[in-house]
């Protein structure tokens, strides 16, 4: 595959994890912060306090999670890289 294609298909599947990251939270937080039968158009204080500290917390989870996956897989091409230099 060209260099060109692989960034390309990267760029995408980028779009693809994020709309999927985006519409998970918003389930998520709207399930947890904003009661199922509407009482008022507009957020109460209380709603838009649950839904400001859900979205912070899960983009926090998400940053976190993203950092540490990162950095197992550094490791294992580290430990992939070891083993084929040892047996090679």
């Amino acid at each position: 595959m060209d260099p060109m294609k692989a960034q390309q298909l990267a760029a995408e599947l980028e779009v693809e994890m994020m709309a999927d990251m985006y519409n998970r939270m918003t389930n998520a937080c709207h399930r947890k912060c904003v009661p199922p039968h509407y009482k008022e158009a507009e957020l109460s204080k209380g709603e838009s306090v649950c839904l400001d500290r859900c979205v912070a917390k899960y983009l926090d989870l998400h940053e976190r999670l993203g950092r540490k996956l990162t950095e197992l897989s550094v490791q294992d091409e580290e430990m992939m890289r070891k083993a084929s230099v040892g047996s090679g």
